[in-house]
């Protein structure tokens, strides 16, 4: 408490005082770890509570952080014109919601391949689509050709496959007159 009341910080309003022999400390891009001085370990997560925290914001006015000779992060207050290895920070820590958030899934049976795709460019990519004269593949390779991909058609009927280039490149000719050079498929039996 000595080293907070030193830094400028007497009051924290900490719920979660750590245990004897225990020292919060921040990484040079504001990750929190605790050290057990008691057992000469560090940790991520607090010792009572389990939480990982870490230093939200900028420093306060007037503060600046430094690096000694030994390559240990310190802190000059230049208003009260004193140096100290606590991060004034530390008072105003946030915890680190490691727990995904809970979201709906956005695609389901129903949703198509261009539906996934939208708004998505894929020029200068390269993409191999099995079975891709009919269903599945064919809407596969039709989504990714119409977003710019370089796709190549693998199917093992050349008819077929020579079929689904034309329905791909018809598809192109009414939306853009005409097709665009990055329009690019190629057939593999």
């Amino acid at each position: 408490m000595a080293a907070l009341r030193y830094a400028g910080l007497d009051d924290t309003d900490s719920e979660d005082e750590l245990p004897p022999g225990w020292e919060e400390r921040t990484t040079k891009d504001g990750w929190v770890y605790y050290a057990n001085h008691t057992e000469e370990k560090t940790q991520w997560e607090h010792p009572k509570t389990g939480k990982r925290k870490r230093v939200a914001g900028d420093l306060p006015y007037g503060w600046e952080q430094e690096t000694d000779e030994n390559g240990q992060v310190f802190f000059v207050d230049h208003i009260n014109k004193r140096t100290t290895y606590l991060d004034p920070r530390l008072a105003f820590t946030v915890d680190d919601n490691l727990t995904k958030p809970t979201t709906r899934q956005r695609y389901d049976g129903s949703t198509t391949a261009m539906e996934i795709l939208q708004g998505r460019d894929f020029t200068g990519k390269v993409v191999v689509v099995t079975g891709a004269n009919s269903g599945i593949g064919f809407e596969t390779a039709k989504s990714f050709a119409l977003h710019g991909a370089h796709v190549i058609l693998a199917c093992r009927n050349m008819a077929r496959a020579s079929e689904a280039v034309s329905r791909i490149l018809g598809e192109w000719k009414t939306k853009y007159h005409p097709p665009p050079e990055k329009c690019r498929i190629k057939i593999f039996d």
